[in-house]
C-alpha cells in the first residue's frame, strides 16, 4: 500500500492582502510552500508527493523542489478553478490501486506536526481514512450582530488537513460530486456522499491554515528561530 500525498497550491491568496500567493511568499528566505512539503518529505510514511498549481509557478516549484532536495514530489499538475478540481487533476495524474492512500494536505498549513500526520496515516491505513480535526474549544453561539443561541461545542470539530483515503474512495467520490454538479470545500465532503464513515484524528492549534495578515504574523513569529 502506497500513501500519496497532494497539496493544492492554486489558491490566490486574496484574503491575505498581498499580490503573490501567500503560498509562494519567502519567510526567513524561504517559500511558505516549502515548509508544507519538507514535512511530508521528511515523513517515512509518505512514498510521492503531488502539487497543483497555476503553471506560471511550475519553475517556481521546480526550483524549490531542487533546493530543497524533495526527491518524493514527482508530479506538478495544472490546477483548477476550485480547490476540488486541483485535486481532481492530481488524483488523475497518479498511477494508484485502488487501496493505496491519498493524503490531501492544504500548501497553507506549513506547521503540521509530524507525530499527527504519521497518526493520520496509521489510522486510514487501519480504518480506511483519517480526518484530521481540532475540538472546539471555545465557547460558540449563532448570531448576526447579535447573539442569538449558545451551541454546545463538546459535538463540533474545526476541520482541519490532512484529510485521507483510500484512492478508489476519493476519485469515485470526485466523479459522484461532478456528475451532481456538486462543489464541495472539501475532500471529507465529497466522501461522506458516499455513506462512509469518517475517522477524526485530533489536530493541533499549530496546525493553522494562513489565510490572513494575523495568521502570516504569526507564522513569521513561530518560525524566527528556524531559519
Amino acid at each position: 500500500m502506497k500513501t500519496f500525498a497532494i497539496i493544492p497550491a492554486g489558491g490566490k491568496g486574496k484574503r491575505s492582502g498581498t499580490e503573490t500567493p501567500k503560498q509562494y511568499q519567502k519567510f526567513h528566505g524561504k517559500e511558505l510552500i516549502a515548509y508544507t512539503l519538507e514535512v511530508f518529505q521528511k515523513n517515512r510514511l509518505i512514498d510521492v508527493i503531488i502539487v497543483s498549481a497555476e503553471s506560471s509557478y511550475f519553475e517556481l516549484i521546480n526550483k524549490i523542489k531542487k533546493k530543497y532536495k524533495l526527491t518524493k514530489l514527482t508530479n506538478i499538475v495544472e490546477g483548477g478553478n476550485e480547490r476540488q478540481d486541483s485535486v481532481f487533476n492530481a488524483l488523475k495524474s497518479i498511477n494508484a490501486d485502488n487501496d493505496d492512500l491519498v493524503a490531501v494536505h492544504d500548501a497553507a498549513r506549513p506547521l503540521l506536526p509530524e507525530t499527527i500526520l504519521t497518526k493520520a496515516i496509521r489510522t486510514a491505513k487501519e480504518k480506511g481514512n483519517a480526518l484530521v480535526c481540532l475540538k472546539a474549544r471555545d465557547t460558540l453561539l449563532k448570531g448576526d450582530q447579535v447573539v442569538k443561541e449558545y451551541v454546545d461545542r463538546s459535538e463540533f470539530y474545526y476541520v482541519q488537513t490532512p484529510q485521507i483515503f483510500k484512492y478508489g474512495n476519493l476519485m469515485k467520490a470526485m466523479k459522484k460530486a461532478y456528475e451532481n454538479n456538486f462543489i464541495g470545500t472539501d475532500e471529507s465532503m465529497l466522501v461522506k456522499e458516499l455513506g462512509i464513515d469518517i475517522n477524526i484524528v485530533e489536530g493541533s492549534m499549530l496546525n493553522f491554515k494562513i489565510t490572513t495578515m494575523t495568521d502570516i504574523e504569526m507564522f513569521e513569529k513561530l518560525t524566527v528561530y528556524n531559519k
